[in-house]
């Protein structure tokens, strides 16, 4: 589980920022990107693919699978080294360290342990990073500084059978995060400014996918995949607006992020194939339709994106493929190469997917950069890129020509020249 490996988390409705302060075009401030929607600005695609990326720098960073977030000239990286959770601030260009701020924690146990650092991605909003340890410690800091602001660690000893995976969100001044385990597991948001608790819901218990934002007339909602339901929130209150059941059957797990597209609501599970919903006011609460279900296609451990009229995502048994959003006939399907090799009993259906500019990136946990044209014709691939030595289960972070990777325990930056 990572951040591609917990939660396949999904895309983000239009027209809802996260009042991120002082955020540049090629930022990547949180899980999935400005808009948690893993759409990279800023990209121009090279006339010609070189045969091999150029790396300027790579730093030993210890263990994690938590995408780092850029901003800026800053780099936010969250993970594990010696039995404590660290967050370092770093020089984007350089990699040299700028601050750091490290508490001990214990790491993961049983089946997960393969795992032990962090997965859920920090959040850079308001001029403030927010932490989210694998033991349900959530951490808030002056990105500046890195002065530890608030910490809260309401939940000690509950969490996900396979310790937490979900990403924290931040919206109207609310850090909004799934904490808690199968018997107290809550939707829970707290004053960013200082730690104070606005709202609690509670329930149904996380999962490993994270929340995600879309409006509805004039409400925030906050859409988020639980153990045994998706539900939709007001953000402002915690008041449930709307749920349907969607628990795991056989060795499955709730851990792909729902998609949304304006008022539409894409979720996918292992087995249970890709539904979408369209969201309308319904009174104080808010009603579901369904407009379309594909029982041929299934993410697991996968955030697919959507591109214009179409969805690309890495499904439960490996293979990338195209979805038309129109109505979710499968557009094509092709082999990702080597996705599920990631070494250590990895899995099918981890990866990620990048919209950059006219192209997609695909990483899959071998460390293969796939570059490929976002067509729903047939699958085509523009160049193909090694940038790890070991599992790469984090996003890769794009920004302008550089591509940040982090693998199982280093932080590689990489150039296309």
């Amino acid at each position: 589980m990572t951040n591609a490996t917990r939660t396949m988390g999904v895309l983000v409705g239009a027209g809802i920022l996260l009042n991120m302060s002082c955020l540049y075009a090629q930022d990547w401030p949180q899980w999935l990107g400005p808009h948690r929607d893993a759409k990279a600005s800023g990209f121009q695609a090279p006339k010609t693919w070189p045969k091999e990326l150029t790396q300027k720098w790579k730093i030993s960073i210890g263990d994690g699978v938590a995408t780092p977030a850029l901003v800026g000239d800053k780099l936010y990286v969250f993970s594990r080294q010696q039995g404590s959770e660290i967050l370092r601030c770093l020089d984007a260009a350089t990699g040299k360290e700028q601050w750091q701020d490290k508490y001990e924690s214990g790491g993961v146990t049983g089946a997960a342990s393969g795992f032990s650092g962090p997965r859920s991605s920090p959040i850079v909003a308001d001029g403030k990073i927010v932490t989210l340890g694998v033991r349900g410690i959530l951490s808030c800091y002056d990105a500046a500084t890195g002065k530890k602001l608030w910490r809260k660690d309401d939940f000690q000893g509950s969490w996900p059978r396979f310790f937490v995976s979900s990403s924290p969100v931040v919206v109207d001044g609310l850090c909004i995060a799934q904490l808690g385990g199968q018997r107290n597991g809550t939707i829970v948001a707290y004053n960013l400014a200082n730690g104070e608790q606005k709202w609690k819901w509670s329930g149904d218990a996380p999962a490993y996918a994270s929340p995600e934002l879309m409006t509805v007339g004039d409400t925030k909602v906050l859409v988020a995949e639980m153990e045994k339901s998706i539900v939709a929130l007001n953000a402002t209150d915690g008041k449930l607006l709307w749920q349907t059941p969607f628990a795991v059957r056989g060795r499955g797990y709730n851990a792909s992020t729902p998609m949304v597209d304006k008022q539409t609501i894409l979720y996918s599970g292992s087995s249970r194939g890709t539904t979408a919903v369209k969201i309308e006011k319904q009174g104080d609460s808010l009603a579901a339709k369904e407009l379309w279900k594909n029982q041929e296609v299934s993410v697991q451990f996968n955030t697919p994106v959507i591109y214009e009229d179409k969805i690309f995502g890495i499904s439960a048994q490996d293979s990338l493929f195209c979805l038309k959003a129109s109505d979710g006939k499968t557009a094509w399907t092709a082999s990702l190469q080597g996705g599920g090799g990631g070494g250590r009993g990895s899995r099918p259906g981890y990866g990620s997917i990048v919209v950059a500019g006219p192209v997609l990136f695909a990483l899959n946990p071998s460390a293969q950069l796939v570059v490929f044209e976002p067509s729903d014709k047939s699958f085509k691939q523009l160049a193909k890129y090694k940038v790890g030595e070991r599992d790469t289960y984090a996003y890769p972070v794009v920004a302008g020509n550089r591509v940040y990777v982090k693998d199982r325990d280093s932080l590689i930056l990489w150039t296309i020249e």
